[in-house]
């Protein structure tokens, strides 16, 4: 975070405006919150008169010519099928960045997550397919209640800041990220159409060339973007969702810099010290066409050294969680009670296969292959967590709300499945929601009466954390904070810190 004084007077205070706002667009608080209003007024339309010319809205065509090439798509169409790809390339981004050197990178530290992560899948599976297995109609649903919301789950947890360990946090974002890649693998290869082997080539053939980009030392994003795009046009032709080109995209991003590093403090320590030598107070910065000069070459090395995959997600995600994300909130939670049988909704064997196996079976098969995990010695609970932080985090992986919708609209072609199963997903997630953070809440009150606060490892400076993703970096500033405002007393007498 920039310090305000290091501009001059006059922009001060915009500039104190500026970053509020930046700060409130990279908050998961603040995000989960947008995608709950937008859930809220999804539902309240759906249930007045203007239902019918809300969907009218949402099914309007838009698109372009071309001679007599015409390509349209409905406004829905747009935000699921183009603007979902965007956030599963924000998914991909930041699994990949778990990958390369988060906590996936280190298998033993990994692999709590990853089985509580699987856990996660087939409890619900096994729970759904209780209720479903003897109707196909509804058997192909299983896949609905097996994924967290990242956002909701992690916004959720952020409302207790550093009243719980950051273990637990590190904990259930690894395993959301475990969970959204075998959630994307679901929709891959259980939720397409039968795939058209030409477009599948095509598309292979321009997963060729983003390779070659990643191979060839390109940093720049926009070829990437670029041919992200054709990649995208070529899986949505192909039968299979297009949202998995997203995921494909991200992982052929560089995650590595174009500067040298070695190289690059020794470098940018000179040029600081000639612009000092070049700079003179006395003439307006326009008459100073050496300290310009000499500021602009710095800067425009300074922008390469952050890697290509840390600045789209950086810039990506204000874009997604308070946009997109809100967009497919409105335009897919709008459950309608207008000519349907209420009663029979909450009787379907799909609600109640939803409902339990996001509420009962996300935190039933987390829990139990934690304790396995743990029991049988291959891996350890986090620093500072006991079992009851663990089932706490487990209640919240039952917060399902987007990817759980955006599945439930390929599981199900018939309108009242899927409202049947948005409803279940609405529920169990509000229910989840609460529950997991009422249980947390318990356990931090249980803390703070013993004088404990958890913080984060990564306090230092704000360069310690800058490649982080931004729900970290927002975790790591907060600890920060709270070290400084400790001072001195947190010197003296630790012992209220873990």
């Amino acid at each position: 975070m920039h310090d305000n004084r290091i501009y001059i007077k006059e922009v001060q205070r915009h500039q104190h405006r500026w970053q509020k706002l930046i700060n409130l667009t990279h908050s998961s608080t603040k995000a989960a919150g947008a995608m709950l209003l937008a859930a809220v007024a999804a539902l309240v339309v759906a249930n007045t008169a203007a239902h019918e010319p809300f969907l009218e809205f949402w099914h309007t065509h838009i698109g372009f010519f071309f001679g007599d090439a015409v390509g349209e798509m409905s406004l829905a169409h747009v935000i699921n099928d183009v603007f979902m790809a965007v956030f599963f390339l924000l998914v991909g981004l930041e699994v990949k960045y778990e990958l390369t050197v988060g906590e996936l990178t280190n298998i033993r530290q990994a692999l709590l997550p990853i089985m509580a992560a699987v856990g996660g899948v087939l409890a619900p599976i096994g729970i759904y397919l209780l209720f479903n297995a003897g109707d196909p109609a509804t058997a192909g649903g299983w896949g609905v209640p097996t994924a967290t919301d990242i956002a909701f789950a992690l916004g959720i947890l952020a409302l207790l800041g550093n009243r719980v360990p950051a273990g637990v946090r590190v904990f259930l974002s690894t395993l959301a990220v475990a969970d959204d890649i075998i959630a994307i693998l679901v929709i891959a290869i259980f939720y397409g159409q039968s795939p058209s082997l030409g477009w599948l080539a095509a598309a292979a053939a321009v997963l060729v060339v983003l390779v070659a980009l990643n191979r060839g030392h390109v940093y720049s994003l926009a070829p990437y973007l670029l041919v992200g795009a054709v990649l995208w046009y070529c899986v949505y032709m192909s039968g299979v969702h297009s949202t998995i080109a997203g995921v494909l995209l991200a992982f052929a991003i560089p995650s590595g810099s174009r500067v040298n590093l070695r190289s690059f403090a020794t470098w940018s320590d000179t040029q600081v010290r000639e612009a000092s030598r070049a700079y003179d107070p006395d003439e307006p910065v326009l008459a100073q066409s050496q300290y310009v000069k000499t500021v602009e070459h710095l800067s425009h090395v300074a922008r390469q050294v952050v890697p290509p995959a840390t600045r789209l997600e950086h810039k990506l995600y204000p874009w997604v969680y308070f946009g997109i994300l809100p967009l497919f909130a409105l335009t897919n939670a709008d459950v309608s009670f207008a000519g349907m049988d209420v009663g029979a909704l909450f009787g379907s064997p799909v609600f109640f296969g939803i409902f339990f196996g996001l509420l009962v079976g996300k935190p039933l098969g987390i829990m139990a292959m934690s304790f396995l995990a743990v029991k049988l010695k291959l891996a350890n609970l986090p620093e500072n967590v006991n079992w009851l932080h663990m089932l706490g985090a487990s209640i919240l992986g039952g917060v399902g709300f987007t990817m759980a919708i955006f599945v439930a609209n390929l599981a199900f072609a018939d309108a009242v499945l899927v409202a049947t199963a948005k409803l279940g997903i609405l529920l169990a997630s509000l229910a989840a929601g609460v529950l997991g953070f009422t249980f947390l809440l318990v356990q931090a009150r249980g803390a703070q009466k013993q004088g404990v606060a958890f913080v984060r490892a990564a306090d230092g400076a704000e360069e310690d954390f800058a490649a982080l993703p931004t729900a970290d970096r927002e975790d790591a500033r907060e600890s920060r904070e709270m070290l400084h405002d400790l001072g001195e007393g947190y010197e003296s007498d630790p012992r209220g810190l873990a």
